[in-house]
């Protein structure tokens, strides 16, 4: 089923929540992230729709990015949509934003099938930073898509090589060490640092 499909189907019939009798009407297309996944969490499916259609598209981006298989970067997504709207509950504003929620929920995802599936792994060092651009013809993707990129193109080479292999990849501080020829200890000062520099850089809010 294509992310079209699923939005359609799904979002107008998610059968994993009972739904209240009488429609919300507590959000609207400028309702923050943090009151549409609270609207979701008291079961109203127009703020998953509006939750999804903000975020679908760049998830859907990073998956296919890590997994290089579209059919299975948008069942990855599926599947985040899906655990979002069953676990919207859980969610607390004041432990991060909406877009932090989803993407690390997409990443331990997608590396689950990584680690599922270890000949995914088998890339040159370069060739992440190669893929690095998201598909020009993407317009959802728009200020997100280009920060990101800025920012990663501002640190270091040695910084940005290790973040793109552990992030994009997949790779463990080990398995970066022994791909590039550096002990682990500098894998993990080199990531630690480059994490610090994309933060301050997207003013908090990178994933």
């Amino acid at each position: 089923m294509t992310l079209r499909g699923f939005h359609s189907t799904f979002v107008a019939y998610p059968s994993s929540v009972t739904t209240p009798s009488t429609p919300s009407t507590s959000v609207h297309q400028d309702s923050d992230d943090s009151d549409l996944v609270e609207a979701m969490a008291r079961g109203d499916r127009s703020a998953l729709a509006m939750l999804y259609d903000r975020y679908s598209t760049l998830m859907y981006t990073v998956a296919r990015r890590m997994l290089r298989d579209p059919q299975a970067a948008e069942e990855v997504v599926q599947d985040v949509v899906i655990e979002a709207w069953r676990k919207a509950d859980g969610y607390s504003r004041t432990r991060g934003t909406v877009k932090t929620w989803l993407m690390m929920r997409l990443r331990s995802r997608t590396l689950d099938r990584i680690r599922s599936a270890p000949s995914r792994r088998e890339v040159a060092v370069e060739e992440p930073r190669a893929t690095a651009a998201a598909p020009a013809d993407d317009p959802a993707l728009g200020p997100d898509r280009e920060a990101v990129r800025a920012a990663l193109l501002a640190l270091p080479d040695d910084q940005r090589q290790v973040l793109e292999l552990a992030y994009f990849r997949g790779l463990s501080s080990s398995e970066i060490a022994a791909q590039v020829g550096t002990p682990v200890g500098t894998v993990k000062s080199r990531t630690r640092a480059g994490l610090e520099k994309l933060r301050a850089a997207m003013g908090g809010d990178a994933w």
